[in-house]
């Protein structure tokens, strides 16, 4: 091995250690999502009581956490705030309800809890 392959090598190695000190591509965006919660990316199906408060990426909707605010027999309410906006919205089992891009389908609801299912739309 020559000396220039050697310095190389030297330099190759402590970059990629430093990398590593710094947490460059520690995480892939999948783990750094999943610390986050499980619908930081809006894809998920999670079964909710009220109140509850979800976790979503505000970059990519807009607002930060979607509030489950209450659960009845027959609707879950929802809401969210971002910038001084309030947007809130209800819909039985079966129905969604749209906040920016983040679609929120009421799968179904038993007793006080409610399944539900978010998944990002176009804008």
């Amino acid at each position: 091995m020559s000396t220039g392959m050697r310095r190389r090598a030297a330099t190759t190695a402590a970059t990629l250690t430093m990398a590593g000190a710094l947490g460059f591509g520690l995480m892939s965006p999948a783990a750094s999502a999943a610390s986050h919660g499980p619908c930081y990316d809006g894809r998920c199906k999670i079964t909710v009581s009220a109140p509850k408060t979800i976790k979503v990426d505000s970059r990519t909707f807009g607002f930060g956490q979607l509030k489950i605010t209450s659960i009845s027999s027959r609707s879950v309410r929802m809401s969210a705030t971002s910038g001084g906006v309030y947007l809130s919205g209800s819909t039985s089992p079966g129905g969604t309800v749209k906040f920016n891009n983040l679609k929120i389908w009421v799968k179904s609801i038993s007793g006080r809890k409610a399944d539900l299912q978010l998944f990002p739309t176009r804008r």
